[in-house]
């Protein structure tokens, strides 16, 4: 069974803007923290987006897979480099992240489509 990440990343997006206006101040706080996570400095986006995708595979988080697939298509990660972290995070996370690298790369198939 193959997951449709777009359809998943777009019901998540519909529930954390319900979260917006039901807990303001939390979500302004995550937000925060987000934005200057990945704010561009001795690591530039593209990487911090690798490393973000790697702990998705290794947590097993399908929501983190499918926008964090979204944002390395968006700043032109290559096959070649996608392939090699999820490499990285099934060397770390043994048979369990194999089988999430394997739904992280069709994440990534599925977002790089126009």
């Amino acid at each position: 069974m193959t997951k449709d990440y777009k359809e998943l990343t777009a019901s998540i997006s519909g529930n954390i803007g319900e979260l917006r206006k039901s807990i303001p101040d939390v979500m302004k706080g995550f937000s925060a923290m987000a934005g200057a996570a990945t704010a561009d400095g001795a690591l530039d986006k593209k990487t911090k987006e690798f490393i973000a995708m790697g702990i998705g595979v290794a947590a097993r988080c399908d929501g983190c897979i499918g926008f964090h697939s979204q944002a390395l298509a968006k700043l032109g990660a290559t096959d070649e480099e996608f392939n090699e972290v999820l490499a990285m995070a099934i060397y770390m996370g043994g048979g369990p992240s194999l089988m999430y690298a394997a739904d992280a790369l069709d994440a990534f198939k599925q977002a790089k489509e126009k």
